[in-house]
């Protein structure tokens, strides 16, 4: 049964929220692509190695669907840092295929200068 693309997306934060990666993994297909403001990833065991590693979470504000492609507003907390985002996610299959992010990342990049100069 092919979910909507809505849930889909929603159970992939929720268990991204979780740090349930096994269960996250199972929303996204293995081709999937991610664009962010950082870099970008082919596949999903990319994708999900740095999920594992940044354990950031997700506080979902608002959520557009149009279609195979869901559009969440969210403020995401990454170190303790707490920046507000837009990801753009295409469901194809009934699985994550595509995700593109964007969010200021000064503050994120500015923790970490400060961090390595008081070392």
């Amino acid at each position: 049964m092919i979910r909507a693309a809505e849930q889909v997306v929603m159970a992939c934060v929720e268990a991204i929220n979780k740090e349930d990666f096994q269960t996250a993994r199972r929303y996204v297909s293995d081709d999937m692509s991610f664009v962010g403001v950082l870099g970008s990833r082919q596949g999903a065991s990319a994708y999900f190695n740095d999920m594992e590693r940044l354990r950031l979470k997700y506080e979902v504000q608002k959520v557009f669907v149009d279609g195979q492609d869901v559009c969440l507003l969210y403020d995401l907390n990454i170190s303790d840092k707490i920046v507000f985002g837009c990801g753009w996610y295409q469901v194809e299959e009934g699985k994550i295929r595509s995700l593109r992010v964007v969010f200021d990342p000064r503050p994120i990049i500015e923790g970490a200068n400060k961090s390595r100069t008081s070392s």
